[in-house]
């Protein structure tokens, strides 16, 4: 139809055509011209100075999505998630301690981790069992791990070697008895391992090992007194009574590598930031000379326990790109991401295929890690840990240093855990009485 034709029609149907273009015209332009999804992402110190640039090859891949990462310090980042998510304001993703997810579980403000994720092979499976459990409630995950860390034990192999002890033993017993060889042939001079008494870690890491549950009744009650955890906290209060760990605190050594590289302790009991640590602070001379191994346990290494850390990725219940937010975790979970954040941080990977990576594979002392970590345990799942943690931290410090014996200990810290737990037990009551 010419243009001189389409003049001709009537005013009506040119008036209407023109309603029409005008109301499709909008819509056309708001298309073109609308703005992608901005994803809020929460991380923490280093790790959220790195993650920036890995989730530039995110953005590539999805082009309708940005990432805007904001970087926290650990040192606010726990009121500062706690603010947001009181405040309404909680980003879509953040990076969140493995030990808070019970306390942002029972505020309600996580998703649970959908099946889309494990269609991309993000699974308990493809993680470390121990590790993953970490975010599970009621048989349901609510995070992903996206690093992780454990305790292992780092030692002065030139000691024990020349106290005659050419491979770590794996059980208790064989443990103490190279203690021993270290202490002795050292004259007396050297203490066998540090364990440093204002920490919780090592009499929680030897109760895991002898199979005690820490608390009792669904999480309502301490367990500290059970026979598991009384044969764990008597082999470490005998460790000091006879010499073998001295009774004093990291602030009470004015440095643990030093005292190393003298030989005042052949071992120590520590996570994989030393391996760095290790590697910087001792001498050339010795760096052949150390060496890491998996815990001992006492019925063989294969009970051998320790703790299950690092941090796990969340997306918040608030989020309104839940779907763009999962395509995130699932990116990052990425065994081949996770070798090169491992390259770009030294956070050890929660992916186990990632372990394939050379700069994983060939490291001897990178390896004592991967098998402890199929060898860990979550702690309880309860907001009120962390505090029970610290009270566990006290008693062990009174027992290490003579104040108090170790069933005496063991008692008041039943008691105390249960005054802690005291509310936990009233709602799970008032919960019981509902179902009824």
């Amino acid at each position: 139809m010419s243009v001189a034709a389409s003049s001709r029609q009537p005013r009506s149907v040119v008036a209407s055509a023109a309603l029409l273009l005008a109301a499709l015209l909008p819509v056309g332009c708001a298309t073109r011209a609308e703005s992608p999804v901005t994803l809020r992402f929460w991380a923490m110190g280093r790790e959220g100075e790195v993650v920036a640039e890995l989730v530039r090859e995110f953005e590539a891949e999805h082009p309708g999505v940005r990432v805007q990462v904001e970087q926290i310090p650990w040192s606010a980042a726990h009121e500062k998630l706690l603010t947001a998510h009181v405040g309404r304001s909680s980003p879509d993703v953040a990076q969140l301690g493995n030990s808070w997810m019970p306390e942002f579980h029972a505020l309600r403000a996580l998703r649970p981790v959908p099946a889309t994720l494990a269609a991309a092979g993000v699974t308990r499976e493809a993680s470390f069992e121990g590790i993953w459990d970490t975010n599970v409630f009621d048989s349901v995950a609510f995070g992903v791990p996206w690093y992780v860390d454990t305790r292992v034990l780092f030692y002065r192999r030139d000691l024990f070697e020349r106290a005659g002890v050419h491979s770590m033993p794996g059980d208790w017993a064989g443990f103490r008895r190279a203690l021993e060889a270290v202490k002795a042939q050292s004259g007396g001079k050297a203490h066998g391992i540090f364990l440093p008494i204002n920490e919780w870690v090592p009499p929680y890491v030897l109760g895991l090992s002898a199979g005690a549950g820490m608390l009792r009744d669904h999480g309502t009650r301490g367990d500290f007194s059970s026979p598991e955890f009384r044969r764990a906290f008597a082999w470490f209060a005998q460790l000091f009574r006879d010499g073998l760990a001295p009774p004093v605190a990291h602030s009470e050594v004015a440095n643990m590598y030093q005292e190393i590289e003298r030989g005042t302790f052949a071992a120590v009991i520590t996570g994989p930031w030393n391996l760095g640590e290790f590697a910087r602070r001792l001498p050339a001379d010795l760096q052949d000379d150390w060496a890491t191994a998996p815990l001992p346990g006492p019925d063989g290494p294969e009970s051998g326990a320790s703790t299950a850390g690092g941090s796990s990725l969340v997306v918040f219940e608030r989020s309104r790109h839940a779907e763009a937010a999962w395509k995130l975790v699932a990116f990052l979970s990425r065994p081949e991401v996770q070798a090169r954040f491992f390259r770009l941080t030294g956070d050890l990977p929660a992916m186990r295929a990632a372990w394939s990576d050379s700069a994983l594979a060939n490291d001897g002392r990178i390896d004592a890690f991967r098998v402890q970590l199929q060898r860990v345990r979550p702690a309880p799942l309860v907001p009120e840990w962390e505090l029970i943690a610290t009270m566990l931290q006290i008693q062990a410090e009174a027992v290490a240093r003579g104040a108090v014996s170790p069933d005496s200990a063991l008692a008041r810290l039943d008691r105390d855990v249960d005054r802690v737990l005291e509310k936990r037990r009233w709602l799970r009551e008032r919960e019981r009485g509902a179902s009824r």
